[in-house]
């Protein structure tokens, strides 16, 4: 039986389509109070964590000039028993700037849904796969 709501299989998707591309657009699924976290980023230069719109809108405003072309693929799903949290396994792939580097990494995403929208967002991957210096280029420009 699939427990997955309306609602979060709708954001997991708009999710996936949006992160890269619009960035406003993908803010809207986020509750005011949503909270982003990166388990891995701090080994890179990365926040863990982030809090409020505000915060997150600073991080994610230059990771569609960063990550041109973010594709994922290979989505696969698994909803909680709650109906409000799910988890998403992707493969990503984009070219880095600057240095048109070729990026590719495996994702796991964890989706928690408030009233219809995101308030909680947790994104692992492998540090090991990005290359280094990518995350404190990002940090440098929100100074």
């Amino acid at each position: 039986m699939d427990r997955t709501s309306p609602d979060l299989d709708r954001l997991m998707d708009a999710h996936l389509a949006l992160i890269a591309t619009d960035v406003e657009r993908w803010l809207a699924l986020f509750t005011d109070d949503a909270v982003v976290e990166f388990p891995y980023a701090p080994s890179l230069g990365g926040p863990a964590r982030l809090e409020g719109s505000s915060a997150i809108r600073a991080y994610f405003a230059s990771i569609t000039q960063h990550f041109q072309g973010l594709t994922f693929t290979n989505a696969r799903r698994y909803p909680g028993a709650d109906g409000q949290t799910g988890w998403l396994e992707v493969h990503g792939t984009a070219t880095l700037q600057p240095g048109n580097l070729p990026y590719e990494q495996d994702y796991v995403m964890r989706i928690q849904v408030r009233d219809g929208r995101i308030a909680h967002y947790r994104e692992y991957w492998n540090p090991l796969a990005a290359p280094r210096g990518t995350f404190e280029s990002f940090t440098r420009e929100q100074a």
